[in-house]
């Protein structure tokens, strides 16, 4: 019986990395979108590590499953190694898409000579599993297709009712990637501060590379790999 990992993400590019990343693992990978989840976890903490362990926590109790997530981010020396935790959010309410925040992050950057330009990518990921019996719970939603996913509030608190409130860490791993950032956008492969992100051993941004090589490279790769082996001792049991 294949084992099925939830994936705790929103974003399709970021699905699709893992999609990758993880092939050949003897895991069936869910999204939130396919078990109907529509809850935000709050990004409470100060650093990668923290905001990872909070969504796997509480991902891996609403739905039961073995859950892997992230938070990553690009930190830039120029501005004190904002974005940071920040990325995903940066420029608050006016910046409301991945255009917007590279738009945003450029402009503070304007005046920054290219030897002071120098950024990394950080990724970290934490996997954990629901403690005790919460994976016996059932998923209330889990013969529903996406376009039949209920939208009430009612329904997630019930979702998370189920699956209880407790879950366990089962590793934690950690990448990153040095890079500087360009002064325009190029590239259409990849999403977030990719077409900024500038790799000088491959005179390209990151959204200029094929996916795979930015699959072997990227600090999403690099963090991946260390829980690949963690996923597979999981599976067998040793």
């Amino acid at each position: 019986m294949v084992t099925k990992i939830l994936i705790a993400t929103g974003n399709p590019g970021k699905m699709q990395e893992y999609s990758e990343l993880l092939a050949g693992l003897p895991y069936e990978l869910v999204s939130l979108k396919d078990l109907c989840i529509t809850h935000e976890v709050e990004e409470t903490g100060k650093t990668f590590e923290e905001n990872a362990w909070l969504k796997a926590s509480e991902y891996a109790s609403i739905s039961g499953l073995l859950t892997l997530a992230d938070d990553s981010g690009l930190e830039v020396d120029a501005l004190a190694g904002q974005p940071g935790v920040r990325s995903a959010r940066y420029g608050g309410d006016s910046c409301t898409s991945d255009e917007d925040r590279v738009a945003l992050l450029l402009d503070n950057m304007k005046d920054v000579p290219w030897e002071e330009r120098g950024a990394r990518f950080q990724c970290v990921i934490a996997i954990a599993e629901p403690s005790g019996n919460n994976s016996s719970f059932p998923n209330p939603f889990a013969k529903a297709e996406s376009s039949s996913c209920p939208s009430t509030k009612r329904g997630q608190e019930r979702f998370h009712t189920l699956a209880g409130n407790e879950s366990t860490l089962v590793t934690q791993a950690e990448g990153f990637v040095a890079g500087m950032i360009q002064y325009d956008a190029q590239g259409e492969n990849g999403f977030g501060y990719d077409p900024v992100f500038y790799l000088p051993e491959y005179n390209q941004t990151a959204a200029q590379l094929p996916p795979s090589v930015k699959n072997q490279i990227s600090h999403r790769a690099k963090a991946a790999e260390i829980a690949v082996e963690a996923l597979k001792t999981l599976n067998t049991g040793s």
